[in-house]
């Protein structure tokens, strides 16, 4: 399975910016798929996961300003950042587990994208 991020760049605060993360190798369907950040120096934290019967849930900083959905279709997973903050910047990253079920935290997660940077100011 690859995973492919897109959409990141810079915005000022209260900007808004939207994630695209390409699958390949396999189908979406089948994983359960979550949004990652880091912002250096650090820890890896986990922003959102939609599980492969839709369930969905975030992190409570981005809770009412993010919003995760998938296009089984076109394999993409989306990742929706409104009302953008400076403590937003981060590298994001794309991470998928095959199976129904997943928790938001990065062990549980075999399979990563390389990310795509985001920066608010």
């Amino acid at each position: 399975v690859q995973l492919v991020e897109s959409g990141g760049g810079s915005v000022q605060a209260g900007g808004s910016l939207r994630l695209s993360c390409k699958v390949s190798g396999s189908t979406s369907i089948h994983y359960c798929m979550a949004w990652f950040r880091q912002a250096p120096g650090k820890e890896r934290e986990g922003v959102a996961r939609i599980e492969s019967d839709g369930s969905i849930s975030y992190a409570d900083s981005v809770k009412g300003r993010f919003t995760i959905s998938k296009d089984n279709a076109k394999n993409t997973v989306y990742l929706q950042m409104n009302s953008l903050k400076p403590e937003d910047t981060a590298m994001y990253y794309c991470a998928a587990r095959r199976g129904v079920y997943c928790r938001l935290v990065p062990p549980d997660f075999g399979y990563w994208g390389q990310g795509t940077q985001v920066t608010v100011s």
